[in-house]
């Protein structure tokens, strides 16, 4: 059987990662699975060998990275299949040893299964040099956001803040730092863009930008520590009882507070977006908050507020970039000015 191999938004032909014309090629990466992987060796238990039923392209940012899915499947002897599903994570500018390391110290410490709290991240399997590709076992689960915005939604904040502290506290070998001056630079660029697509803004945007300078001046200087500078609801998949936290390429050290920030900013975002009605989930931004608080003690309650406003802020660009949320994007300019104090509620 010849593995089908999906590629909808034309990975392939992408001419800064020529690697992906053998990352999608079924017969080279089955013997490259079979080389590399032990735990695929293991499955090997059959006169059958292992086969790769089917390539997808998962995500594709073109001249950056792709994320590619594996499907395997092991016949055994006695006629049962048993089945396991990689994700292949590849950069353009080279094999990314420092996010595997980052992922790999957290399945040794804590974050695999042993884990007693049921707080993980998905298995590291391994490293393929030559297609700048490292590959971690896909975890079941789906996004927290339906479940963040249902009627059990308190209860998986608890575990949310639970999982940031834990991974706070972890000893992740992170080697570079976010500040807050990177955070402000990122607005810069990011809603200067805005501002270039879209003269009339201008002046909006940068009364905007003065504005998150000077809610920056407000956050005091606190200790760095381990952050997944990318702590949102779709990089949090749940499962039953477990929770993965997914994506941490970002990870790095930053202030306690950014990460809860950037989180509830996401919140008010889909709120305004779903509910048309920033404010609708104020408990669960709430519930959020305090548990954090809880755990790591309130010297952050400053630094996650305004991270929580500079990431609403960010949204702006963020909205202009996806064609189907541009439509909210001056609602999402008129609530950062109200939240920064520019405009009058």
């Amino acid at each position: 059987m010849t593995a089908i191999v999906s590629d909808p938004n034309g990975a392939l032909g992408d001419l800064a990662m020529p690697m992906l014309r053998l990352a999608l090629q079924p017969e080279y990466m089955v013997r490259r699975l079979r080389e590399c992987l032990p735990l695929v060796r293991q499955l090997a238990t059959g006169d059958e060998p292992i086969r790769l039923r089917a390539i997808h392209v998962r995500r594709h940012k073109p001249g950056r990275r792709c994320l590619i899915e594996y499907e395997l499947i092991d016949a055994g002897p006695r006629g049962g299949e048993t089945r396991l599903t990689l994700l292949g994570k590849v950069r353009a500018k080279g094999l990314d040893h420092r996010s595997y390391a980052v992922q790999e110290a957290l399945w040794r410490t804590g974050f695999g299964p042993p884990s007693e709290d049921r707080i993980g991240v998905p298995e590291p399997l391994g490293l393929l040099p030559d297609l700048a590709m490292w590959l971690q076992r896909k975890v079941p689960g789906q996004p927290v956001t339906e479940s963040l915005t249902g009627p059990d939604g308190a209860a998986l904040a608890v575990r949310i803040a639970g999982a940031l502290h834990k991974l706070q506290r972890s000893s992740a070998p992170v080697n570079r730092r976010h500040t807050l001056t990177d955070e402000l630079s990122i607005l810069r660029q990011q809603l200067g863009l805005v501002a270039k697509a879209h003269p009339a803004w201008a002046v909006r945007i940068q009364r905007v930008l003065a504005a998150c300078e000077r809610l920056g001046a407000a956050i005091g200087p606190g200790p760095f520590v381990p952050s997944h500078r990318d702590f949102y609801p779709d990089n949090l998949l749940v499962d039953r009882e477990w929770l993965h936290l997914v994506d941490l390429d970002l990870c790095c050290e930053a202030d306690p507070g950014l990460d809860m920030g950037n989180f509830i900013g996401h919140v008010t975002e889909l709120s305004l977006r779903t509910r048309q009605d920033p404010e609708a989930l104020a408990d669960l931004e709430q519930t959020l908050e305090d548990e954090f608080l809880r755990l790591a003690g309130v010297a952050s309650r400053t630094a996650i507020r305004a991270y929580a406003t500079l990431t609403l802020v960010r949204h702006i660009a963020i909205s202009a970039r996806i064609p189907e949320r541009r439509r909210w994007t001056p609602a999402v300019l008129e609530l950062s000015e109200r939240r920064l104090g520019i405009v009058a509620r």
